[in-house]
């Protein structure tokens, strides 16, 4: 069932190519694609949206059918219904459900790293009970830290979160600076809250729990490029496990992306040179990416 609708917050970045849809992942804002939008405008006209509960975009309860008619609400008004979804992390797989349900229209779909955490066997090399039980771990942790109020001195402290990743990935600080202050929602008392709202982002854990993503993108009836982060990812203090885990996650997701491209061949996979914050850390990369892609892939009529 779908709620009231809610008008989503986007910024054109311009440009008279085929059109291009722009969508973030989970907790972050439409500020992220800031130094990979322009690098499209040449060839496409690009729109990127905040979703939901996220950056100046309206909250409201989260579920599949309301997030992707608030994407179908964006192109009906801006007259373009045949763009072509861009997404990172959710963004991604939310590209590929909204390409789904308009194959007429939609001439493709990228998806730039959107694959949760996958299935158990999915993680070459370690035993699936082993990898069940940290999951359960990596999801209460995520439960536990979602959608909570900032304290006092919050601010400072997300800040400085965002300097010290700036330094550990070498992102600009500004970039990040500018997404973690979109991020910010004023509460009645005053104090502030990073987006979304803690009901509505646990909602969206669950949605994404929900999803059996390589069966999606096996049936999704259109062109599709699926992107990979080849760098490591950041070790995360206190959990001597997870860079184990992470790397064999990456082993799993390169040889299932293998397989699925050798079974269709409208599917592309690049390996991107950078980390899951590919688009703040390598935006010519992924730019090249979606442009090598696009080229490929000729406008459906609306």
């Amino acid at each position: 069932m779908i709620g009231e609708p809610i008008e989503l917050a986007v910024h054109d970045h311009g440009g008279d190519g085929p059109p291009l849809l722009l969508i973030h992942g989970a907790a972050r804002t439409l500020a992220d694609w800031a130094a990979v939008a322009p690098l499209l405008v040449p060839r496409h006209r690009v729109l990127a949206v905040d979703l939901r509960g996220h950056g100046r975009s309206p909250a409201g309860t989260w579920s599949l059918p309301e997030v992707l008619a608030d994407l179908q609400r964006v192109l009906e008004t801006y007259g373009i219904p045949h763009a072509l979804p861009v997404g990172h992390s959710l963004g991604g797989m939310l590209a590929v459900l909204h390409a789904s349900r308009h194959p007429d229209v939609t001439p493709g779909a990228v998806n730039l790293d959107g694959y949760g955490w996958g299935r158990p066997d999915q993680y070459v090399g370690l035993d699936p009970a082993y990898v069940r039980e940290r999951l359960i771990q990596i999801r209460e942790l995520a439960q536990a830290r979602t959608g909570l109020p900032l304290p006092a001195d919050g601010l400072r402290e997300l800040l400085d979160q965002q300097r010290a990743t700036s330094e550990q990935l070498g992102i600009p600080y500004e970039l990040l600076e500018a997404s973690a202050v979109r991020s910010l929602r004023e509460r009645p008392d005053g104090g502030l809250d990073v987006g979304p709202r803690r009901e509505h982002a646990l909602e969206m854990l669950d949605t994404i729990d929900s999803l059996d993503l390589f069966a999606l993108f096996r049936g999704a009836p259109v062109p599709q490029l699926h992107g990979r982060a080849v760098r490591p990812v950041p070790p995360v203090p206190g959990l001597d496990w997870f860079a184990a885990l992470t790397a064999a996650y990456a082993r799993g997701l390169a040889r299932d992306l293998a397989q699925l491209a050798s079974e269709r061949s409208d599917v592309t996979v690049a390996e991107i040179d950078g980390t899951h914050a590919m688009l703040l850390e390598n935006p010519r990369a992924v730019a090249d990416a979606v442009l090598a892609f696009t080229a490929t892939t000729n406008p459906l009529p609306e």
